[in-house]
């Protein structure tokens, strides 16, 4: 974790999660941390309970407000003169069949999960650039690799992160500009819990996949590990999990085949 030494990172999505666990891990790593979420007495909470001498700047942040972003990337970086690393972590998900979403429910996770992302990569990007780079770490999930049911919003979402992303790093690596995909498989965060349905109303209910999935410990252990060896791209979870990108690679007539057999609230079954 050197990698993240003094280096500011800024990670949305703070609040719970893998954007909390990722603060948890970062703070002994001795990083200067960005936490921003909507709920900033959340964050105010994690600041508590670290160390006294943990640099953490509280700055609340609402993915869905993309007109706000200019005015917080200038607060960071009056905060802390930089921006190495943004994390790119917020977002919401869903579990309804795209039969039965309403497209104000698709337009909503898009406009969260692709264009808020996207224009505050946009807003952070010109600092990066004046201080010769950054990394944008971006979270995006497997199914940004492959469709599964009852995500349908959800996954194009996640596949337009890595239609830009990739782009971005084609275009601007020469100029010190690097980019980490993570596409998590189940695990276990509430995200199913707040997961939309297909009137745009929270689940409520925790999938089995994500009650059984990996530790969210683990997770962000190899997520940070993955930027700190600037790995383009990191997959993470089980073998069921990461066969199923070989498969959808290499073999998609069988992926489908195994896809079609699937209960997408339920476990896995090859």
């Amino acid at each position: 974790m050197q990698y993240f030494k003094n280096k500011v990172v800024w990670i949305t999505g703070a609040s719970s999660g893998l954007g909390r666990e990722a603060a948890k891990q970062l703070i002994p790593a001795g990083a200067r941390l960005i936490l921003s979420a909507r709920r900033s007495a959340v964050l105010e909470e994690i600041k508590a309970e670290a160390p006294a001498d943990a640099e953490i700047f509280i700055l609340p942040l609402d993915l869905a407000q993309s007109e706000n972003f200019a005015e917080a990337a200038a607060r960071a970086e009056e905060h802390y003169g930089k921006i190495d690393v943004l994390i790119n972590n917020a977002g919401i998900s869903q579990r309804s069949y795209a039969s039965e979403t309403s497209l104000e429910v698709d337009r909503r996770i898009m406009e969260v999960n692709y264009f808020g992302t996207v224009a505050l990569t946009k807003a952070v990007l010109p600092i990066m650039l004046k201080n010769g780079g950054g990394h944008f770490v971006t979270v995006t999930s497997l199914v940004g690799k492959f469709g599964f049911g009852v995500r349908s919003a959800y996954a194009a979402s996640k596949h337009a992160l890595h239609g830009f992303f990739e782009s971005l790093h084609i275009e601007l690596h020469a100029r010190g500009i690097k980019v980490t995909l993570v596409c998590p498989g189940p695990v276990q965060t509430p995200i199913s819990l707040h997961a939309l349905d297909g009137s745009g109303n929270p689940s409520g209910q925790m999938d089995e996949m994500q009650a059984k999935g990996m530790a969210v410990e683990r997770a962000v252990s190899v997520m940070l590990r993955a930027a700190a060896e600037n790995r383009r791209e990191v997959i993470i979870g089980n073998f069921k999990e990461k066969l199923g990108v070989v498969l959808k690679a290499w073999v998609p007539s069988l992926f489908f085949k195994l896809a079609l057999k699937q209960n997408p609230r339920g476990q896995v079954k090859l």
